[in-house]
């Protein structure tokens, strides 16, 4: 697809899906990081990079540990805004929009879906709070496997995932001379009609 191209298409979510399918065989590690930002309660902004972990038509989809500093944050100002920035494409997303957790059904599905190690280190990390040394986070783990011998860890009431409903998602392509090709999707609602306009770069 060229550059000209996208800046007429009228679906941001069609269009997102196909660039990340784009992503995923040019990136060398994770197409799908994204760097996440919401606001303390100072309003005092906050980012890191995560993984996207599902997308459709309702939103992107991540997860973490509720008593994290993100989840906290998210459950003061239910809010976030992301980019996915792909280097080897020259390219960025953007995502601004409303945020809700998703369903429990959701979330199991998700968790059971996680290698045992994973599940194990979800349920043993306290997130982002004080850690005295790795030995002691080690130790947890190791209690925890030794709790489900069988692998299945279930998910902990306080971990699950996150949805951005966005009200504004825009595509920026580089352009020679910095000439960048920009074109922004924005709605009132969630179920409304997206607005495109081209954006200078």
């Amino acid at each position: 697809m060229t550059s000209k191209d996208f800046t007429l298409r009228d679906d941001p979510f069609v269009l997102f899906d196909e660039w990340l399918k784009e992503a995923a065989d040019t990136e060398p590690n994770d197409p799908t990081a994204m760097a996440l930002a919401t606001v303390d309660e100072n309003g005092l902004p906050d980012v890191r990079m995560i993984l996207l972990k599902g997308h459709d038509e309702r939103g992107f989809v991540f997860y973490t540990n509720f008593e994290s500093a993100k989840g906290l944050e998210l459950a003061g100002q239910p809010k976030a805004a992301a980019v996915f920035h792909w280097k080897s494409l020259r390219r960025q997303v953007r995502v601004r929009g409303p945020v809700t957790r998703v369903s429990d059904a959701e979330a199991d599905t998700y968790f059971n879906s996680r290698h045992a190690q994973s599940r194990l280190g979800a349920c043993a990390s306290d997130q982002s709070r004080p850690l005295a040394d790795r030995a002691t986070l080690e130790a947890r783990v190791k209690e925890l496997a030794a709790q489900y011998p069988d692998g299945k860890v279930p998910r902990p009431p306080h971990w699950s995932g996150y949805r951005i409903m966005p009200l504004a998602i825009e595509f920026w392509q580089d352009g020679a001379f910095r000439l960048h090709d920009r074109v922004q999707f924005t709605r009132g609602a969630e179920g409304k009609s997206w607005k495109r306009q081209r954006l200078y770069p």
